[in-house]
């Protein structure tokens, strides 16, 4: 269950991908993510913090996004699709460009 108490499907197959969510799920894909661990995982796109790391938090909890691989805490890692984000990806509808 997200914090809207609403469940969150971590099997990749969630067509209900708001803009936003599919957009940040492109930026990971392209490789323009990063997480910043720590007592919180935030989010950075092209190097700028992600405006909405509520978004970003749910995606992690999701099973979506990870970060590539372990770091020191704060320190900012590469966002990495899981197998069930790239799925999220694929059956979502395209959109127009990032």
């Amino acid at each position: 269950m997200d914090a809207r108490g609403q469940k969150v499907p971590q099997d990749g197959y969630d067509r209900d991908l708001n803009h936003r969510e599919r957009a940040t799920l492109q930026a990971v894909a392209q490789g323009a993510a990063e997480i910043a661990t720590g007592c919180g995982t935030n989010l950075f796109i092209d190097g700028l913090a992600c405006a909405d790391q509520a978004m970003a938090h749910r995606l992690v909890r999701a099973g979506l996004i990870r970060p590539a691989h372990v770091g020191e805490p704060g320190q900012r890692v590469p966002a990495v699709l899981t197998e069930a984000g790239k799925r999220a990806l694929e059956n979502a509808p395209a959109l127009a460009g990032r």
